[in-house]
Formats: structure tokens, sequence, C-alpha cells
């Protein structure tokens, strides 16, 4: 028995070893990533693991990630979840909004309330109004993939029900090579951002676990 509790015997409501007025510390939520063998995967994994966050990485070998019970499989036990997926065998236009679909329908019957996809740039607002990819010189040979990845984010906008909390965040322009410098900033659209996986992932998680965004896509920068 502790000092306080000898001395105060009628506080009933009281924990053991919990000091007076102490509120208790929320637990992390156990989060499950979807592409965890990918390079923003992977760099989620590690910072969870880092912070002590239970973490579950599923590839496509698990499950797939277009299937709605599949989806609600895999993520059942947890509370949020991280996308990082594609399928280059897939036509984009039909991958990202069925990838969205599941996940609207799946993710809430597991018990999830949170999930947060990245994203593209290209698909961003720069801070003059216009989509990155609309903008004079930026590269258009992949033009079909940045509009699959867009009709994903709308298909989740229009998809996710009401206990659904999503965000979706992507690079303001690309990643760069190197290690978590440990700042982040969000940001409009810029070709010539550069933010490292590390760096991102650290985002990606605050967002994950403490959400700030939502129904909302939005870029990230290095601070």
């Amino acid at each position: 028995m502790t000092t306080n509790e000898a001395n105060e015997p009628n506080q009933p409501n009281q924990q053991p070893n919990q000091q007076p007025n102490q509120q208790p510390q929320p637990q992390s939520p156990r989060i499950i990533v979807f592409g965890g063998s990918g390079r923003v995967g992977r760099a989620v994994v590690a910072g969870a693991r880092a912070r002590g966050v239970e973490v579950t990485a599923v590839g496509r070998a698990d499950g797939e990630v277009t299937s709605a019970a599949d989806v609600a499989r895999l993520a059942a036990g947890h509370d949020a979840a991280v996308v990082a997926v594609y399928d280059a065998g897939a036509a984009p236009a039909e991958f990202f909004p069925a990838l969205a679909r599941a996940l609207a329908a799946g993710l809430p019957q597991a018990g999830v309330r949170r999930v947060v996809s990245v994203g593209l740039a290209s698909v961003l607002a720069t801070q003059a109004g216009p989509l990155l990819m609309d903008t004079p010189g930026y590269p258009q040979e992949w033009r079909e993939f940045y509009v699959g990845h867009g009709a994903g984010t709308e298909a989740l906008r229009e998809a996710a029900p009401e206990g659904l909390d999503w965000a979706v965040l992507s690079p303001a322009g690309d990643f760069g090579d190197g290690p978590e410098a440990g700042g982040y900033a969000f940001a409009a659209a810029d070709a010539e951002s550069r933010i490292t996986h590390a760096d991102f992932a650290h985002a990606v998680l605050d967002e994950t676990t403490t959400p700030t965004l939502h129904g909302t896509h939005t870029g990230v920068t290095a601070a």
C-alpha cells in the first residue's frame, strides 16, 4: 500500500500505485500496415516499433487488398491502418478505386476507426492552385498512374462511412535519400520538395496515432 493510500482511505476509485489526480495514459493503437514490405511500409513499421507501438505488416501473400473480406480478416484486432500499396500489373484507374472501396467496407467490419493512405504529390494542389501534374514541365508519361491514384482518393471520400476517419498523405514532391532528420511540415505540392522515407513515416505515424487531418489529402515536406 502506498503512503497516499494509507493516508486517504476514503478514495475508493484511486488505483494502486497511481498518484492522486494522475490521469491514466491512453494506450497506443494497434496498427496494421498494408504494403509493409515496400519502402514506405518498411519505414512505417520500423518507426512504429521504435515507438513501442504494436504493428502488423501484411503483404500481397497475406490477402487481396481489393477484397473487403480479406481487408476485414487481416485488420481484425487492430485500431488503425496504414495503406502503402499498389499493383504494377493492374490498371491504376481500376486498382486504386477498388482498393478504396475495399478499405471503406472492410476496415469498419474489423473495428478499425482510422486509416492513413499514402498518396501522390502529382494529384495534390500546388500553392498557385493547379494540380502538380498539370504544371508546365511536369512528367506526363505516368499520367495514367497519377489519375488512377487520384481516383482512389475520390473513391475513398465517397465510400468511407461516417465511423471511418481517413486521411491521405503524400510527399509534397518526392522522396529523398537519407536517415530521419527529425522534422516534417505539411505543405502544398512542390516538384522540388523532398523528404526521407523515415521522416515521412514519422508524419504518417503521428497522423495514425494522434490524428489532426480528416477527410483530406495533404503533402508532407522536410522541416
